[in-house]
């Protein structure tokens, strides 16, 4: 794992005073689940004053010689936490080094009219003259971007940034400076990716760009053999940069062949295709398959980078967003809001969100992460029965169907936007993959149910025949 996240690390935001930063560092850190630690209320909780009252009393030094303490000691706790700064806490060369060394940093934005009004209004010591105001908010702005590794300006964005995650419009064309480091980078993709984007990449990697490795197109893409091809065209030293760019077999293989290559080295993934930008490209799991499943060997081995540009997606094919629909469904049933009506730039950004926050606060599957496998143990199973010519996103509708009915919740969503159909697969073969899925608990599976939408319920296991049935159901006779 990299440190340009914030796995095993705190999450601090900074930023002008009036920015919302107490606000958004409470749903952060609700998602995360992770403590708030807000500088400012610590002060006032040991000193027994309000920040206003501290000023009047004894003088903006000794408020700052408090807000550093207690900002120090918030860097200093072992466990990862939500740390909300003042907005002249960068003032400190202690608490800048202590962000430097200690934390993902994030710069939640704000329009200065906005930052008056709210400052003002509630009475900040330090707003109440317009012109100073705006004065030190110039005057502080280039602190706070040099100490940034992130920008926000909601709770999504910040949670994607916990995570590495860029999500914007145009990003594609800027991938030469969203890579990080210097050295060498290798380009890996499909020869129908690069067909497509390739003109745009290629060009924006410019002289770090060493070499380009074509990979096979879909799931022959995770095979052993598929990635030893891989391993034997790199030639990056251990500073080097794989760049994955395509849908999500091409990010599990990349990633599991940057995870291994040279005992593990950076790599970038990029996804062009709905099932990578909202799932696949974001948290870190990389995998291959094997005959007798799907994923079954892999490593967790975070991207120092994932990049996602909506764009893309102009280029796919409607089996493509079907695909990735699935895995928005998914989503949206996990969080509990129709996320898959949204636009599709915001239905990217909302459902990458949602995944790279459940990600950090539990980067190695060991909790919550287990419920982003709704509906996927039928799927995968599936998938291996099919020889993996079913379509991933046709698998995991019909998965999400049979965790529905599991669940006794109503299917209708699933089928009205998926409109999943039974599929011809070996039925014994379906079972034998289930049973071995990586969750199973010996040769029962355990499973993801809901309890209501929002409500995941992880780790269930229910009597043999119920669960043969769900799944006979999702065969064609």
């Amino acid at each position: 794992m990299t440190g340009r996240n914030a796995v095993g690390r705190h999450l601090a935001l900074i930023g002008f005073m009036g920015a919302g930063k107490t606000t958004l560092g409470a749903q952060a850190a609700e998602r995360l689940g992770r403590e708030l630690v807000d500088v400012d209320a610590e002060v006032e909780r040991a000193t027994g004053r309000s920040v206003a009252e501290l000023f009047a009393a004894e003088g903006e030094e000794v408020f700052r010689r408090h807000e550093e303490a207690h900002a120090l000691a918030a860097f200093g706790s072992a466990e990862p936490a939500v740390i909300a700064l003042g907005g002249g806490a960068l003032g400190s060369q202690r608490t800048r080094e202590a962000l430097a060394a200690r934390a993902l940093t994030v710069l939640v934005e704000v329009d200065p009219d906005e930052a008056w009004a709210r400052a003002s209004s509630a009475g900040r010591p330090l707003a109440r003259d317009r012109a100073a105001f705006d004065r030190l908010h110039r005057e502080r702005e280039p602190v706070y971007r040099d100490a940034a590794d992130a920008t926000a300006r909601d709770r999504d964005d910040v949670l994607l940034a916990a995570a590495g995650v860029r999500v914007g419009i145009g990003l594609l064309e800027l991938l030469g400076e969203l890579v990080p480091g210097e050295a060498d980078v290798a380009l890996a993709a499909d020869a129908h990716v690069l067909g497509i984007h390739g003109t745009t990449v290629q060009p924006a990697l410019g002289a770090r760009l060493s070499a380009t490795v074509e990979l096979l197109s879909g799931e022959p893409a995770k095979t052993a053999a598929a990635c030893e091809r891989l391993w034997r065209a790199l030639r990056l030293g251990r500073d080097g940069v794989l760049v994955a760019l395509g849908g999500g077999s091409a990010t599990d293989a990349a990633g599991f062949v940057a995870a291994t290559y040279l005992r593990g080295i950076d790599w970038v993934a990029v996804p062009t295709t709905l099932v990578g930008q909202v799932d696949a490209a974001i948290g870190g799991k990389t995998g291959i398959d094997l005959p007798e499943g799907k994923n079954l060997v892999g490593a967790f081995h975070w991207p120092a980078a994932a990049i996602v540009d909506p764009a893309v997606l102009e280029t796919l094919p409607p089996n493509e967003r079907r695909n990735g629909l699935a895995e928005a469904v998914k989503t949206g049933l996990l969080a509990g809001e129709p996320l898959w009506e949204l636009p599709e730039p915001e239905l990217v950004r909302r459902c990458a969100a949602f995944k790279a926050a459940i990600c950090v606060r539990d980067p190695l599957e060991h909790g919550p992460r287990t419920g982003l496998n709704l509906g996927h143990t039928f799927a995968h199973a599936l998938e291996t029965a099919a020889d993996y010519e079913l379509a991933h996103g046709d698998a995991v509708a019909l998965g999400l169907l049979a965790a529905l009915r599991l669940s006794g919740l109503d299917t209708s969503v699933v089928e009205q936007v998926l409109r999943p159909r039974p599929v011809q697969a070996d039925r014994d073969r379906a079972w034998a993959a289930l049973a071995r899925d990586k969750k199973a608990r010996g040769s029962r599976p355990r499973l993801v149910l809901l309890e209501a939408p929002g409500r995941p319920l992880v780790g269930v296991e229910l009597p043999e025949r119920e669960v043969r049935r769900a799944l006979d159901e999702l065969i064609a006779e």
